[in-house]
């Protein structure tokens, strides 16, 4: 399958997941929300690239259709056709991505104007 974008696309585990290894707990991913935070200060700057959310389980076919079964770990920021960073992680089918939460806060700050974080 081909997938073709425009926009970069930042990929956020969905909150409130069950982990067998754990039960009768509900968790949530600390680096997505960190992010979730920065995206909801900053809406306007938000808006300018593609959020999803997916389920905890894998295999998390929404990610492994953009860059492959090795790199399902999240949050993970896929960026347009034809972009790069030096801030990038890997590579899939030539499509960049970025798979930490400081690479990711710094490209967000370079390529779509959000503040960066104070030191």
């Amino acid at each position: 399958m081909s997938l073709h974008t425009q926009r970069d696309t930042l990929f956020l585990l969905a909150p409130g997941f069950e982990d067998p290894a754990y039960p009768g707990k509900v968790f949530y991913c600390w680096h997505c929300a960190l992010l979730e935070g920065v995206l909801a200060s900053f809406p306007d700057l938000a808006a300018r690239f593609d959020i999803r959310r997916v389920p905890w389980p894998r295999p998390r076919n929404a990610v492994i259709e953009w860059v492959g079964e090795a790199n399902q770990s999240l949050p993970l920021l896929v960026l347009a056709d034809g972009e790069t960073s030096a801030h990038r992680t890997g590579l899939h089918a030539g499509r960049t991505f970025i798979a930490d939460k400081d690479r990711i806060l710094a490209t967000l700050s370079e390529r779509h104007g959000f503040p960066a974080p104070h030191p």
